[in-house]
């Protein structure tokens, strides 16, 4: 199995268990509230479906990319909550469907990109493995959003990995969507895995330091927790900064989540 295949199969499985915690909602559930502002469990499927349809148009068709991408050009956050209103009279089992076979569509376009050739996206072309990377990423983000709707506490595993290494080279996405100067020092990040197997990334003898378990670590990129409410510990002032901005994802910050906003996970066992 190649490096590709591997996120592929993992992005597969993820979306796997996000169709679980939906496909047997009562219709009148897909409209709950989640800790996103404004957003329903609908809303959060259509994002899904929405997104994984212009990664996969990027990989198939760059040129309908290109013309479904002109109009984001000025304002990509905006563009993509106006392209939720595509989704908006959808029933459950038909934005399920939709969502569905984007999935499938995305999965089959990534894996057929040639050897060495990129896909065009929204700021710079990406190699296909890097583009799923992305995708396991929204899904962490917006899974975790509807499991907390839910009450429901995902069973993370080590397919974590691809979204860690994604936000660790997407490192200064924080600084930019804040208008500022990305830091110049050198990092090393050291995180324990669901597995207990430990993460490293980052010189060795770097002096700014984050230790701590790869799940908190997920939570903080994606900001679907405070910084106050995980296990993580920056060495160095900024490292310590880091963890105030960190994201793993492009455009405005959004609201995040403010602390003691969610009951304390269990402690993991190893």
């Amino acid at each position: 199995m190649t490096e590709l295949e591997e996120v592929l199969r993992d992005l597969t499985l993820d979306g796997g268990e996000i169709d679980d915690l939906v496909a047997g909602l009562e219709p009148h559930l897909w409209s709950l509230p989640t800790p996103a502002p404004g957003w329903t469990i609908a809303n959060q499927i259509a994002h899904l479906a929405f997104i994984f349809r212009l990664a996969g148009t990027a990989a198939s068709d760059p040129d309908a990319f290109k013309v479904m991408t002109a109009e984001a050009a000025e304002d990509f956050d905006g563009a993509v909550n106006a392209a939720l209103a595509d989704y908006a009279a959808d029933s459950p089992e038909v934005l399920l469907g939709r969502w569905r076979a984007e999935r499938e569509a995305v999965v089959k376009a990534l894996a057929a990109v040639p050897a060495g050739q990129v896909v065009p996206w929204l700021v710079n072309p990406l190699p296909p493995i890097v583009l799923a990377c992305a995708g396991i990423m929204e899904q962490f983000a917006h899974g975790q959003d509807i499991a907390d709707t839910l009450g429901v506490r995902p069973e993370r595993t080590d397919r974590i990995k691809h979204l860690v290494v994604f936000a660790v080279l997407t490192k200064d996405f924080g600084y930019l969507a804040r208008g500022l100067p990305p830091s110049d020092v050198q990092f090393r990040f050291e995180l324990t895995a669901p597995s207990g197997e430990l993460w490293e990334y980052g010189p060795a003898d770097a002096e700014q330091r984050i230790t701590g378990p790869a799940v908190d670590f997920c939570l903080l990129v994606t900001r679907r927790r405070h910084r106050d409410d995980l296990e993580l510990v920056a060495v160095g002032a900024e490292a310590d900064h880091w963890l105030d901005i960190a994201q793993a994802y492009r455009g405005p910050a959004g609201a995040g989540r403010v602390p003691g906003q969610f009951a304390p996970r269990p402690a993991a066992s190893h």
